[in-house]
């Protein structure tokens, strides 16, 4: 999965399971040297590989900041070799895989990368003292049930190190796809030597392009090259600018009018988030400025989520009410309008569908009150739900339409860079959220297994299945799908799963969007990487030389 990260001006960020939309043209040669700017208004949640699970993070901790078993070239699907001389080599019916890491990868100190430092980072992703990561370790690896990670010495068997440059994985049952699952920041490594648990996230130990030079928690991070990267292993990344400067904590306004205009340093600056609704209409009748407007199909599935484990929406009339009432018409125009997203009708997004969106309701695209309020029976409704600051039109949006049927909303914003980790803490799940859901890689089982599974609910850093969604039935056919060894069949399966879990309403899928991220006119290599929700290649962007 991949969290789309939590958006302003209504459009939300994605989390997880990246994907969907066309594949990009592979990004044009960035130039070389100068310093790119990135301006966002918001810090990173996490850029520990261990912790690093939403899209336009994993973005930048991949292609800036180190490097994993395998990745995907610039502005496309296809995986190639990274750390690895290949896409790893499968035995015993594909529950056992092995790879081979390439010669002459450094760390920022001149060590070398070897499997043991992939082998550590892999446990920690298991450690509670580290929450909210990817979870395809805890799901795939055999002999991993009751790991806790290797803070307090202990290790896992079923992760071989034979010798410095193999690494063998021996998981539960067969993982065809296996090669896609080693993109994620889960599989970079980290030295035992480098361990500083919770502080990680502040300085991971570069074995990427760039390493930090300077990080104020929400004011700015610099970043430097690594001295010791070697572009003769690493054909994806360009690592192009010599320096690269964020900007953190400023108004999205801002960031779009500056880019805008975009003059001085900010000619050769980006915006980390997506434009916000009302700029485009500064941007859109401007044909110099809307060519430097990169709008990539960012593949993602927004919802409105509910907390399922307590009142009201432990009930599934009171879930389904919401969803007939949830005015999704609205909610696109809070987004930009039809040009920016897309209105979603299941949970798996057209690309993971066949292409084909489906349509499970067969609502209109303003609700149906009517029928909200017969589900509801009469009752009325107060209930809180939780949005990103920024995304008050959205918010607003819900209330308007929620309201029409009976239901209160009340609102209660909170930063974007602990947005995900509130949401994720069992405790203090609100009654109703956005969140939003990115395939890793493309397959629907990136996508259901991770939201719906309640096998995969933890207490804190709780990704994924945020809602507790909890359905035995469920469950099996998850594990039905998982064990097929036909990609089709599996295909066909997942998105009937889509239906069957639609019924139950644990999350409204509301809408498919574009990712609009504005660049200024001295940036070279701006493309959105279809896997990252759309977010802008970090491996190939440049300045352009005067």
């Amino acid at each position: 999965m991949t969290l789309r990260n939590v958006l302003t001006a209504g459009l939300l960020l994605g989390v997880a399971a990246c994907g969907g939309g066309k594949a990009a043209a592979p990004a044009p040669a960035a130039a070389g040297g100068g310093t790119l700017t990135i301006l966002s208004n918001q810090d990173f949640s996490h850029l520990d590989p261990a912790r690093n699970w939403t899209m336009p993070q994993m973005d930048f901790g991949i292609r800036l900041l180190y490097r994993t078993l395998t990745t995907f070239k610039a502005g496309s699907h296809e995986i190639v070799p990274d750390l690895a001389t290949d896409l790893g080599t499968a035995s015993e019916g594909g529950k056992v895989w092995t790879f081979t890491l390439k010669e002459g990868v450094k760390y920022e100190d001149g060590t070398p990368v070897v499997s043991k430092d992939i082998k550590y980072n892999v446990e920690r992703s298991f450690a509670p003292e580290l929450p909210g990561g990817p979870n395809y370790a805890q799901l795939y690896l055999a002999d991993a049930d009751g790991y806790k990670g290797p803070l307090k010495g202990r290790h896992l068997d079923s992760i071989e190190t034979p010798d410095d440059r193999t690494i063998v994985f021996r998981l539960k049952r067969p993982v065809a796809e296996f090669s896609s699952t080693v993109t994620l920041p889960t599989f970079a490594p980290v030295p035992a030597a480098k361990e500083t648990v919770a502080q990680y996230d502040n300085r991971p130990f570069s074995s990427g392009p760039y390493k930090i030079e300077r990080y104020d928690r929400g004011k700015e991070m610099v970043l430097v090259r690594n001295p010791h990267w070697s572009a003769a292993t690493d054909p994806v990344r360009k690592a192009a600018p010599d320096r690269i400067v964020v900007k953190q904590g400023l108004r999205q306004g801002v960031i779009d009018d500056r880019l805008i205009e975009s003059r001085g340093e900010d000619a050769t600056s980006i915006a980390y988030t997506d434009v916000s609704a009302a700029s485009l209409a500064k941007i859109l009748p401007r044909p110099d400025v809307k060519s430097r407007l990169v709008n990539a199909m960012s593949g993602c599935t927004d919802m409105i989520g509910f907390n399922t484990s307590k009142p009201p929406f432990d009930d599934v009339k009171t879930r389904q009410a919401v969803h007939f009432a949830l005015d999704k018409q609205a909610l696109q125009t809070a987004a930009g309008g039809p040009a920016m997203t897309s209105i979603a009708t299941s949970y798996l997004p057209p690309a993971l569908s066949g292409g084909t969106p489906q349509d499970v309701f067969r609502l209109p695209p303003g609700g149906d009150v009517e029928k909200a309020k017969a589900l509801l029976g009469g009752r009325t409704l107060n209930v809180r739900m939780t949005i990103s600051t920024g995304d008050k039109a959205l918010g607003e949006a819900v209330q308007a339409s929620l309201k029409r049927a009976g239901v209160e909303v009340v609102l209660t914003p909170v930063d974007p860079s602990v947005y995900y980790d509130t949401v994720g803490d069992t405790a203090k799940t609100p009654d109703l959220f956005t969140y939003g859901w990115c395939p890793d890689y493309p397959s629907g089982a990136t996508f259901l297994p991770l939201l719906f599974d309640g096998r995969t609910i933890v207490e804190k850093g709780n990704s994924g299945n945020v809602w507790q969604f909890k359905d035995e039935a469920v469950e099996k056919r998850i594990d039905e799908i998982q064990s097929m060894s036909d990609p089709k069949a599996a295909e066909a399966a997942w998105i009937d799963l889509d239906r069957q879990v639609m019924q139950s309403s644990p999350a409204v899928p509301y809408a498919w969007d574009r990712k609009p991220i504005l660049v200024g006119k001295g940036v070279s290599g701006a493309v959105g990487h279809p896997v990252w929700s759309g977010q802008l290649d970090f491996a190939v962007l440049g300045v352009k030389q005067q």
